[in-house]
């Protein structure tokens, strides 16, 4: 079965550092998923499968290369495993939010094989930079076949 994540969704992190996943990302995600530092300051959750997917790829990168090593070095050291509880929450790991500025607010976001989790600001801010460069940032990836 091929995930598909999509479309955007605001919430809250708890005192406890506990977020509520939309339900329709839930049964997508699995009850057991991975959730890792990303780019741009948002974390990223990952399917087992996919990120399985991925964990492949990443080894086929040369260790002898610099940039492949801090890459798969930072992106693994943030990894933790998580699942729901029974009210469908995740608890985002201290670090993850930390990193990502997690404090209240958040924008659950759907892209494509995962899910990231921004600061609501963060992607207000994000979204609307975008979208200023979004017809020639589709121009640019004419070149790649899109």
């Amino acid at each position: 079965m091929k995930v598909m994540f999509m479309g955007e969704f605001l919430h809250t992190i708890d005192a406890k550092g506990r977020l509520i996943i939309p339900a329709k990302f839930r049964e997508a995600l699995g009850y057991r998923f991975i959730a890792t530092k990303g780019l741009d300051n948002c974390l990223f959750l990952y399917p087992e499968d996919e990120w399985k997917n991925f964990e492949e790829k990443l080894k086929k990168l040369p260790v002898s290369q610099p940039n492949a090593r801090q890459f798969v070095r930072f992106f693994f050291s943030g990894a933790a495993e998580c699942e729901f509880d029974k009210q469908g929450r995740i608890l985002l790991p201290a670090n993850l939010r930390e990193y990502a500025g997690l404090e209240k607010d958040v924008m659950v976001v759907g892209v494509m094989n995962r899910i990231e989790i921004w600061d609501a600001a963060r992607w207000k801010e994000y979204s609307e930079q975008a979208e200023q460069n979004y017809e020639s940032a589709a121009e640019s990836l004419v070149d790649l076949g899109i």
